[in-house]
């Protein structure tokens, strides 16, 4: 293939700071919709603020050349692309294929390549109406890329946003592309992208019995870590199967503090639509293991919660679940939910279990509240315990503490960014 880097390099440049027909127009205007676009003439002559950073995608400079020359599996989603300067962006594989980078495949996890897919449907294999590309799923059966899958081809890259919780199945993904990738010696790079909700760490630690898709490794709910930190830690931990270690590359993000925050301009999953939610959604997931909705089948998806089996005198606000883009069987499909709406809410830095625990305390059956699911996005059966045990927020939390702290020394060996 051999393609010049110096002339791809100025081409790229060139998609990335210019206008054209096939852009997409990103979002911005308010909270929700903000996108975070490095405004490189002023970047270093003012205090780090979450518009100087710099995302490894946008770092062409730094890959481009460790591709020259080589085949190219990728793997990525709707949030893979490179940000321009006027508020527009490319997507990562459009932008290659644009340079003749000898892209063979793509891979794609939950949600699917182009990002239409309901959470846990299963997506299929097929070819990328845009590029031609074949589309590989990593969801369903085939979670981790096969022998077969990854023949002929020389570097994996992994681009894709993810939002900091355990039980949201990107980073297990990228737990079986890197043990996939160790097994047939094929290096990984990682193009690096902030954690929205990267300025805290909480939750209980996950217990090897809980093991599942939606929770592989001892990490909190809530782990503060960046795609490329978690990468590293997976690496160093030496959790792939047998121990295995892969060649990781991490393309750090520039100018990136864990504390500034973060506004994503593509919904990472059709169920996140805007900051709100992102923040929400390491509280509010634990409803996905209850019989109450957490608001899929509306339109403010993880920012209210409902169900028709809550005490109405209490839970004041109704809502009704329906079938809509972003989930086609919605619990309590069609039934009047009571329960809150959060979407004006501060969203707090820590994992709120209040909300969780007062519907448990004031649903009809307290023994129907609970499904099998809790305990494997709990990671430990203890939470739940804990729940029908009457025990307060505060005290369940507390008994994270030594999990936490134990964790802390573990991160720390990992972490890029101050």
């Amino acid at each position: 293939m051999g393609f010049n880097i110096f002339k791809n390099t100025v081409l790229l440049f060139v998609l990335v700071n210019i206008s054209c027909a096939g852009d997409v127009k990103a979002k911005n205007g308010d909270n929700s919709n903000g996108i975070q676009v490095q405004e490189s003439a002023n970047a270093n002559k003012k205090k780090a603020n979450s518009k100087d950073i710099i995302i490894g995608a946008n770092q062409t400079e730094d890959y481009l050349p460790l591709l020259e020359g080589k085949r190219i599996g990728i793997v990525a989603n709707q949030t893979s692309v490179i940000f321009k300067s006027n508020q527009t962006y490319t997507h990562l594989v459009d932008s290659l294929v644009s340079l003749e980078v000898d892209i063979k495949s793509v891979f794609a996890p939950e949600h699917g390549f182009r990002g239409q897919a309901d959470a846990g449907e299963v997506v299929k294999d097929g070819i990328d109406t845009k590029t031609k590309l074949p589309i590989i799923s990593l969801y369903g059966k085939n979670k981790k890329p096969s022998a077969e899958q990854l023949e002929g081809i020389d570097l994996i890259v992994f681009d894709i946003q993810d939002v900091g919780a355990r039980f949201y199945t990107y980073i297990s993904s990228l737990h079986y592309v890197m043990e996939a990738c160790a097994e047939q010696n094929i290096p990984v790079l990682i193009l690096d992208r902030p954690n929205p909700n990267g300025s805290y760490t909480d939750g209980p630690i996950l217990e090897k019995a809980n093991q599942s898709f939606v929770g592989m490794h001892p990490i909190p709910v809530v782990h503060g870590m960046t795609i490329g930190e978690y990468a590293k830690m997976i690496n160093g931990e030496k959790w792939l199967k047998n121990g295995l270690q892969c060649e990781l590359t991490v393309i750090s993000n520039k100018n990136y503090k864990r504390d500034l925050p973060y506004s994503l301009a593509i919904k990472p999953s059709p169920n996140l639509p805007n900051d709100q939610s992102i923040k929400l959604y390491p509280s509010l997931c634990f409803f996905e293991g209850t019989n109450v909705n957490a608001g899929r089948g509306t339109e403010k998806q993880f920012q209210v919660f409902g169900s028709p089996f809550l005490n109405k005198t209490l839970f004041k606000y109704q809502y009704t679940p329906v079938a809509n883009a972003g989930a086609k069987y919605p619990k309590h499909q069609n039934k009047l939910c009571f329960g809150k709406d959060l979407s004006g809410v501060e969203a707090p830095n820590y994992l709120n279990l209040e909300w969780l625990i007062e519907a448990y305390q004031n649903t009809v059956s307290k023994k129907d509240f609970f499904n099998n699911f809790f305990i494997k996005l709990a990671g430990t059966s203890k939470l739940q315990e804990q729940i029908e045990a009457g025990l307060d927020a505060e005290t369940i939390r507390a008994s994270w503490k030594d999990g936490l702290e134990g964790f802390e020394v573990i991160r720390s060996k990992y972490l890029l960014y101050p």
